[in-house]
């Protein structure tokens, strides 16, 4: 899960959408029309009715879509609310979700919830998670101070247990400070998670990225080696934990080489849009002065590096599609969307990242449903035929 000192369908009935169908003029033959006209009107009345099926279907229809969950420490409890709004929707499937630390832990959770109750069952399942989330983080001495919680500004700018641990962190590294090697999130994840189950259902295809690191490339976790481990290893943050070894191999967090990856996404499923869920704001209008903030920003910037590279790709290859450069079919054109609160989480501070008091994650969590809401009536009509934003003005 980032920290602060350191840098398939969504259920298989969709909810049914009322649709008032304003009935036919009476036929002729009610009043003793001769027989000579009843099968024309038979055929009307056969029309009327496949057109108000076809209306019925449009509304009802499943749009599916594919979604890249970013990380972000306790501000990944802004993607809870993202995810909840969409649920409660009922007129968007998941084929597959592509996520990075905090967003991976939202992701497993996810597809969880789907396995054991639907779409209820992934509303539920992150609620518990993450209130369990908070309870671990209730024994931790990181909690804010009196003077944070009465400035109301979710911070732990003044918690002297939080200063000492981010002084400490800077010294030692987790091999010295925590040599047992002990997370608490590994205990919340598998109370929360049947791993065993997720690796065999195929109701969402996942995507976990990690960094190796020995080789600095993205690893991938997929649905068959979906386990606690590969979460822990796509939330390593390398100044908070010990890197997380899994067959021979060591991992730290996936935001350094894809926060997320959308390559997976693009080649390992069929639909076309994929709906950003963004943490880390892009842009910020105020030049960072402070060290705290200068690291912030550094962390920002390399956290969406890689997202930005593969943007100028696809922004690329929609170019060649789009002109008629390349054969129809060989390439896939991609439709991107993002959700991203960035005007609210500009606001937050760079030590709000690990405090997990609940009235916080709940209030991130308001925050992500309200955006989403927005997100959706604004653009819901535009899925599977055009993307929401523009790439090259948002990205490139």
């Amino acid at each position: 899960m980032a920290g602060a000192t350191n840098g398939g369908q969504l259920g298989s009935v969709p909810a049914q959408v009322p649709l008032a169908v304003q009935k036919p003029a009476a036929s002729p033959l009610a009043s003793g029309t001769s027989a000579a006209m009843r099968p024309v009107a038979k055929r009307r009345g056969t029309m009327v009715r496949k057109a108000a099926a076809k209306a019925r279907s449009s509304t009802t229809a499943i749009k599916t879509i594919n979604l890249a969950l970013q990380g972000g420490g306790a501000h990944g409890a802004f993607a809870w609310g993202v995810l909840d709004r969409l649920l409660e929707d009922g007129r968007i499937g998941v084929e597959g979700v592509c996520a990075s630390s905090a967003g991976a832990m939202n992701a497993v959770v996810l597809a969880h919830g789907l396995v054991q109750g639907g779409r209820d069952g992934a509303r539920e399942a992150p609620a518990k998670f993450w209130r369990g989330i908070s309870e671990a983080a209730a024994l931790s001495p990181l909690q804010p101070s009196p003077v944070d919680r009465m400035m109301h500004n979710h911070s732990l700018d003044s918690s002297p247990a939080f200063l000492a641990f981010d002084l400490l962190s800077r010294l030692w590294s987790p091999y010295q400070f925590n040599p047992m090697n002990v997370n608490p999130l590994r205990d919340v994840l598998e109370a929360n998670v049947d791993f065993a189950a997720l690796r065999k259902q195929n109701e969402v295809k996942l995507f976990l990225c990690a960094t190796n690191v020995r080789s600095g490339k993205v690893k991938v976790f997929d649905n068959p080696q979906i386990r606690s481990e590969a979460v822990l290893a796509s939330a390593c943050l390398p100044f908070l934990f010990q890197a997380v070894e899994i067959d021979g191999e060591h991992y730290w967090d996936g935001g350094y080489m894809g926060n997320p990856a959308i390559f997976p996404l693009i080649y390992g499923c069929d639909a076309r849009d994929v709906v950003i869920v963004h943490i880390y704001p892009l842009y910020r209008a105020d030049l960072p002065f402070t060290a705290q903030e200068i690291l912030n920003r550094i962390n920002e910037i390399s956290f969406n590096s890689s997202l930005m590279r593969e943007m100028r790709a696809i922004a690329f290859v929609t170019k060649l599609v789009d002109d008629g450069k390349v054969s129809a079919g060989s390439l896939k054109r991609m439709l991107i969307h993002s959700i991203a609160g960035d005007d609210f989480m500009r606001t937050l501070s760079v030590t709000s990242k690990p405090n997990a008091d609940y009235e916080f994650l709940t209030h991130l969590r308001d925050v992500g449903r309200e955006v989403a809401d927005g997100w959706l009536k604004q653009n819901f009509a535009s899925i599977g035929s055009d993307s929401t934003i523009d790439i090259r003005a948002t990205y490139l």
